[in-house]
């Protein structure tokens, strides 16, 4: 395990020698945890060829040496400010070119640092330790595997579960416990079930009516792991006979979807596949009610590079997982997502969730 992490900094370290930095400043929560297996919050990673400390506070000392054995680490006192503890790391280390993730360190607390260390230039360095974390291990991956099965086990549940007089949130919590029944630590994010007309809101947050005789729910959710990795799908449940319009939407859909993925493997630019969904829904008159990014990256956490959306110039490489979702949106109608996680192989994809039926018929309930 410790030379998972070893070698995830060296990774960290030669993207940090392209930078034409000295030391990277690791602030990200997430980033921190991948590089190290801590998995408090509030504590920042110096790293350079000299230097590797993680600088936390006393709620974590026993926490540190228990998930991170043989990491250095600076125990900051109450009365000494997180900056501050930063600062005096990097003067000891002899930083003169520190780098560090200006995309997640608030500017408040740059000029702070700046302040407390003169004799050090700051240097940006936005997005080093995700363009890494992009490319799963085997590891990662099964981890991502599991999140999927447990997902996926507990959508089955709730559709054995699902009665009128549940509601939207009875529903989300419903899924919820399940998932938490058969292993998993928690929910990868606010778990999505809209009825009817809801679903043409992309983050609808489900409500308190009661689901009735509604047509179907569409619902958003995914599994996180003990380690943390999550999983994110979206399914239709569909009561009764589905309408001519709701076929016709389910299947454009589908189709677009069905295309991506086709297209998904190593040395594609994801702003080709999402061009490859948009386009089919566009030809079917619906491109102006797909307002959203075909899908993103999972892992750690639910939303991780890269980026299946236009401009978005990535390449997709073999360890890469992203989610697959295009959507039709119809206000005052309703809306249909339908969502897989895909891992990128080196001969091409892998569906990692095509256990979990997708098919019109297959979403009926009586």
């Amino acid at each position: 395990m410790t030379d998972r992490y070893e070698s995830r900094r060296g990774k960290v370290l030669r993207a940090v020698r392209k930078a034409d930095v000295d030391t990277l400043l690791v602030s990200g929560e997430t980033n921190v945890t991948w590089l190290t297996g801590f998995s408090g919050d509030s504590s920042w990673l110096l790293l350079g060829p000299e230097v590797c400390v993680l600088i936390s506070d006393g709620r974590y000392q026993t926490q540190i040496a228990e998930e991170c054995p043989g990491l250095d680490a600076v125990i900051r006192k109450p009365d000494v400010k997180l900056h501050t503890a930063a600062a005096t790391a990097v003067k000891q280390a002899g930083v003169r070119r520190l780098g560090f993730e200006s995309h997640l360190l608030t500017f408040d607390a740059v000029e702070q640092l700046a302040a407390a260390v003169p004799q050090c230039e700051l240097r940006p360095a936005p997005g080093r330790v995700e363009e890494l974390r992009a490319i799963k291990d085997a590891d990662e991956i099964a981890e991502i595997r599991a999140a999927v099965e447990l997902a996926s086990r507990g959508f089955n549940v709730l559709r054995a579960s699902l009665t009128p007089e549940m509601t939207e949130l009875g529903a989300a919590h419903e899924l919820e416990q399940a998932m938490r029944r058969f292993g998993a630590e928690g929910t990868s994010f606010e778990t999505i079930i809209a009825a009817d007309d809801r679903s043409a809101l992309a983050h609808y947050r489900p409500g308190r009516e009661p689901i009735g005789d509604c047509s179907w729910l569409l619902v958003d959710w995914g599994a996180e792991t003990r380690n943390r990795y999550k999983s994110d799908l979206t399914r239709l449940v569909v009561f009764g006979k589905p309408s001519k319009k709701l076929r016709r939407i389910y299947d454009i859909v589908l189709e677009a979807q069905t295309r991506a993925i086709r297209a998904i493997r190593p040395g594609v630019t994801c702003e080709a596949v999402d061009r490859i969904a948009r386009d089919h829904i566009k030809s079917c008159k619906h491109g102006r009610n797909f307002g959203h990014g075909l899908g993103h990256g999972i892992g750690l956490d639910i939303h991780e590079m890269p980026r299946l959306a236009p401009n978005s110039q990535t390449v997709l490489a073999a360890g890469m997982v992203v989610t697959v979702e295009p959507g039709i949106y119809l206000p005052g109608w309703g809306g249909v997502r339908i969502e897989d996680d895909v891992l990128v192989t080196r001969g091409g994809h892998e569906v990692l969730s095509q256990s979990v039926a997708k098919d019109l018929g297959s979403s009926l309930v009586d």
